[in-house]
């Protein structure tokens, strides 16, 4: 069974950022997550990581036709 949830610390790995980096991105709501535990840990679940990415790679894509356009 894949693994629902993933730590910040897997998130950092996965997007190969710093553990500053994945925190900004939940703390900012880029990134939707949860907390749990006493401790109130942060926990992403694996869909709402592969939904930011595909964000990000759309967002990448409209950037860079935008930046085009306006050179030619």
């Amino acid at each position: 069974m894949a693994t629902r949830f993933l730590t910040l610390a897997d998130v950092s790995e996965i997007l190969n950022v710093s553990g500053a980096q994945a925190y900004s991105l939940v703390r900012s709501g880029d990134l939707p997550a949860i907390q749990i535990g006493g401790r109130l840990q942060w926990r992403v679940e694996a869909t709402e990581l592969e939904r930011y990415i595909e964000r990000m790679y759309a967002e990448t894509r409209a950037r860079t036709v935008a930046q085009d356009a306006e050179q030619h």
